[in-house]
């Protein structure tokens, strides 16, 4: 799928988020990366295959 040199990682990759953006719609909160992931605004994420990943937020810590 990816054109680009070096090849972009693939979408089973561990670092299938660091492909470059083929379409970004930040107001409808997602994005394709050019391995074929939609990258959610909430950090989900739908693989090609039909494969999701839940959200990976870093947690945040508060003072007690």
């Amino acid at each position: 799928m990816c054109q680009h040199q070096p090849s972009c990682p693939t979408a089973h990759s561990a670092d299938r988020e660091s492909a470059r953006l083929m379409a970004h719609h930040p107001e409808q909160g997602w994005s394709l990366l050019c391995n074929g992931v939609l990258l959610f605004e909430d950090t989900g994420e739908l693989l090609p295959d039909g494969r999701i990943i839940a959200p990976h937020r870093p947690l945040v810590m508060t003072a007690a």
